[in-house]
């Protein structure tokens, strides 16, 4: 009873997930007919209703949400012992599922991951470069990037990154054409390269700070780019100001490409830290990769 209860349990969390027996028949490597009669027999000897079907489609009832909810992290638990073991081989080996926003990207996983995946060839990682605030959970993922002040209280949280302060730079002959901007609020008249946030879909607000207060300014302009490298870009061919992170165009401005201005008016953030929920265990190559990007200067682990 047990082995047959737990069987037809991993095979209606695997259709409860796909939404249909013909995705979680061909990952479980059964027929979609010996599929649906163990969710029958499931939903007999548990004595409740656990799918609704249509011709089309599979959905959960309420009782099988509740079902899935509640058995969701006890089977990745086991799941995780399970890899946990494996990993104990001398070549450790396993798979890992990140997101992070373009910068963080560029700027600090792509710098580790090159030699961490020369070093663990059985390690593979997978990146979502995503500059929106990802659920973490609901995409599967092991772990996510954000800058500090970004990362919710019931994460884990580890600094992988220095503080990041933000810079405005535009192209000399921009400055020359429209004038330095001596205030953030000067920026209403002037052509700002805007991006929109991918989370809740408006235009970002310049933040900047005044005598230790800090305060946002939204800028009007011809263009709006998401992409970091365009936005840059955008500047260099004076199309306009932007505002980005200052190591990205530290060298544009040593090579007079750029000109920063507002210098002063410019806020530091709390650098990058991965963060992952604070009950999973995860595996040893996760732990391997946590090493490598771990800073001297980190945060100790526990609830950010």
């Amino acid at each position: 009873m047990l082995k047959d209860n737990f069987n037809d349990l991993l095979s209606f969390m695997v259709v409860t997930r796909e939404r249909s027996f013909t995705r979680a028949a061909a990952q479980l490597g059964v027929s979609q007919s010996a599929l649906s009669h163990a969710m029958r027999n499931l939903e007999a000897r548990l004595g409740v209703r656990l799918l609704t079907r249509t011709t089309r489609s599979v959905a959960p009832t309420e009782a099988g949400e509740q079902l899935f909810i509640r058995l969701r992290p006890h089977l990745m638990e086991i799941e995780q012992e399970l890899t946990a073991l494996r990993d104990t081989r001398d070549r450790p080996a396993g798979n890992i599922r990140i997101t992070a926003g373009e910068h963080a990207m560029e700027s600090v996983l792509w710098p580790v991951l090159k030699p961490f995946m020369a070093q663990y060839p059985d390690i593979n990682v997978e990146v979502t470069v995503d500059n929106g605030l990802t659920d973490i959970v609901d995409g599967r993922f092991d772990a996510g990037v954000r800058l500090g002040e970004q990362v919710a209280k019931d994460m884990v949280a580890v600094r992988i990154a220095p503080d990041m302060r933000m810079a405005v730079v535009a192209s000399e002959d921009y400055l020359e054409r429209f004038g330095v901007p001596e205030t953030p609020e000067q920026l209403a008249t002037h052509r700002c390269i805007n991006m929109r946030l991918p989370t809740l879909g408006g235009l970002y607000a310049w933040e900047f700070e005044r005598d230790g207060r800090g305060f946002s300014v939204r800028v009007e302009g011809q263009l709006t780019l998401n992409s970091l490298p365009q936005r840059i870009d955008a500047a260099g061919n004076g199309l306009g100001l932007a505002y980005v992170p200052e190591t990205s165009i530290s060298k544009a401005v040593s090579e007079g490409r750029l000109v920063q201005v507002l210098d002063a008016w410019c806020p530091t953030f709390e650098g990058y830290h991965l963060y992952y929920p604070s009950r999973r265990q995860h595996a040893h190559a996760f732990k391997l990769l946590l090493d490598a990007l771990r800073q001297p200067s980190a945060i100790p682990t526990g609830n950010y």
